[in-house]
């Protein structure tokens, strides 16, 4: 079927083998980040602290709350917020990926981090009730909350969709 892309040159990343990349990225950060939190899970000690580097510790952690451990202790309803949020988040973030041009794959790339990250941890949470967390990062007596794989791919690609926003009109003005 012709479409006004296909006269224009644009091909939407919509079709089966962009959007298969796409979530291949996605399914690529699930995966390593569901293994990452397996082996946190399997060789680290709870709470104790497994130093790395200078300022770089695996500490095995569970966060029943979301980012900053914001509502750890709500009572066990966050549990079921924090899933539906996930949930609407991957499927709101897999429809806008599915309706951008090929030349947006930074946008597309932002988008598919994030679905990533946010399957990730919501795995965990249906899963176990909470987040596994083992990254730990620290400068003398300031330690920044512990976090894993999904939570950077999650930062990574708010970056991503921040600078996106920022800076596509100038590299594509017509998108």
């Amino acid at each position: 079927m012709w479409t006004a892309a296909e006269s224009t040159g644009a091909t939407p990343s919509g079709d089966f083998l962009t959007m298969t990349k796409w979530l291949g990225v996605s399914l690529l950060v699930i995966i390593l980040d569901q293994l990452s939190k397996y082996v946190a899970n399997a060789q680290l000690v709870y709470a104790e602290p497994l130093t790395v580097l200078p300022s770089f510790n695996l500490t095995l952690l569970y966060n029943r709350g979301a980012a900053f451990s914001f509502l750890s202790d709500a009572g066990g309803w966050q549990r079921w917020f924090f899933v539906a949020i996930s949930f609407i988040a991957a499927i709101f973030l897999t429809f806008w990926l599915r309706k951008l041009k090929s030349e947006q794959w930074a946008l597309a790339l932002a988008l598919s981090l994030v679905i990533g990250g946010a399957v990730g941890n919501l795995v965990d949470r249906l899963w176990f009730g909470y987040v596994i967390d083992f990254i730990q990062l620290y400068y003398k007596s300031f330690y920044w909350p512990a976090f894993n794989i999904a939570d950077s791919a999650i930062t990574v690609g708010a970056v991503l969709l921040v600078w996106d926003g920022l800076f596509a009109s100038r590299t594509h003005p017509d998108t």
